[in-house]
């Protein structure tokens, strides 16, 4: 049988040769049948190696029509080029997997963190723009403080009337829960504080959120040890709440007390019973102070810098600054926020903490965070505080 060859053109497709042969594209070619000279001529090294000068490669000697590329490759040549090892895929393998290892957690942690900025962010604005529809903050609740033998054990409905009268007309909220079944609502039973031992059981009432809540020896003020309630959002997150009904206004007073100042504070948790229930990631706090015009305020405060960060009051508003290039002092009602939630941050009661004013840049407020109440001094008083930074 003779040859047959079809020339393929670029640009159409090839015709069969009846009598002289047409003109062939040299680096493709359809062959039928090899010759003697070209079988002898096929290499037989199976062993390709690279090199700076040419591209060896492994071939067989087949007679099975079959296209060429310019390199002189049939198809089914360039297909047995030789592979790795099993030995080189199971090395490659291994360093895949330790390297998987050493930065999956860190790539998940940078999600997670982004994921709860956002949410937080969230929730803050709704609870702002609900609290402010609302017309008063105080006064909610059906609440007895002494019974007739003198203890304070009588009917105490003030935080749940708060969030069935009061908040649940300006805020979606899908399941309300008394202080007995505060898991029904997704609160934790015990949570990490941003430093510290762990806090278990949640605290149930405002004395066990903190004790400053009410009155030391000596100290007299208008608040109420109320029981904790919860909801859930329709949007998914569990939140406690703690509830003055006695909340006082502005007073723009040089001395008073912060608590008598907080009418409603909110302990949530972003993702409900999922973990890692850790202040600072899934958990944090919202207060609302002041009864009417409130300001609410969810201080997303930063890791602990030193024991040694007490600073004078003339450098309070720079402190942070050179600390983080996030960080920024708290002002008054931040840092009060931070007293009444000293737990969760796993800080002690036995300091004076400084913050800048919201009204006068010439001026600061020290919090007390054992008796609760806080001052206004000129920053040129003498003396060094602690500052606790807060993000922006």
């Amino acid at each position: 049988m003779k040859n047959r060859r079809v020339s393929i053109l670029s640009g159409g497709g090839g015709s069969r040769s009846t009598g002289k042969s047409r003109a062939l594209d040299p680096n493709v070619i359809l062959n039928n049948e090899r010759t003697e000279a070209q079988s002898e001529n096929v290499k037989q090294n199976c062993h390709a190696e690279l090199d700076s000068a040419s591209i060896q490669h492994c071939v067989l000697s087949v007679t099975l029509a079959r296209f060429r590329n310019k390199f002189g490759m049939t198809l089914k040549e360039m297909t047995l080029v030789c592979a790795f090892t099993m030995a080189e895929i199971l090395l490659s393998l291994t360093i895949i997997g330790v390297v998987a290892a050493i930065t999956l957690p860190s790539l998940t942690g940078n999600i997670n963190e982004r994921t709860w900025n956002t949410q937080r962010k969230a929730l803050y604005a709704r609870m702002s723009q609900a609290i402010a529809l609302m017309p008063a903050l105080n006064g909610y609740g059906t609440l007895t403080e002494e019974t007739s033998s003198g203890a304070n054990d009588g009917v105490d409905t003030a935080a749940e009337t708060f969030v069935t009268e009061g908040l649940s007309k300006v805020l979606k909220i899908n399941n309300i829960c008394d202080s007995e079944n505060l898991e029904d609502c997704g609160i934790p039973v015990k949570l990490t504080p941003m430093i510290g031992s762990i806090i278990s059981p949640f605290p149930k009432t405002l004395k066990e959120l903190n004790t400053g809540f009410t009155a030391a020896a000596g100290y007299s003020f208008k608040v109420t040890n109320t029981k904790v309630a919860a909801f859930e959002t329709q949007n998914g997150e569990s939140i406690a709440l703690f509830y003055n009904p006695k909340c006082q206004g502005k007073s723009f007073a040089t001395r008073e007390q912060t608590v008598e100042k907080v009418c409603a504070n909110f302990i949530y948790d972003l993702n409900g019973n999922k973990g890692p229930n850790t202040v600072g990631k899934d958990i944090g706090f919202i207060t609302a102070f002041y009864p009417t015009d409130p300001v609410v305020v969810a201080p997303l405060v930063l890791p602990w810098n030193s024991s040694s960060n007490s600073v004078p009051l003339s450098e309070v508003g720079s402190f942070c600054k050179e600390y983080s290039d996030v960080g920024r002092a708290p002002n008054v009602d931040e840092v009060g926020s931070m007293f009444i939630n000293y737990r969760l941050l796993g800080e002690g009661r036995s300091f004076y903490y400084a913050s800048i004013s919201p009204v006068d840049v010439s001026k600061v407020w020290i919090q007390d965070f054992y008796v609760g109440h806080r001052v206004v001094s000129d920053k040129t008083a003498t003396g060094r505080y602690r500052v606790r930074c807060v993000k922006r």
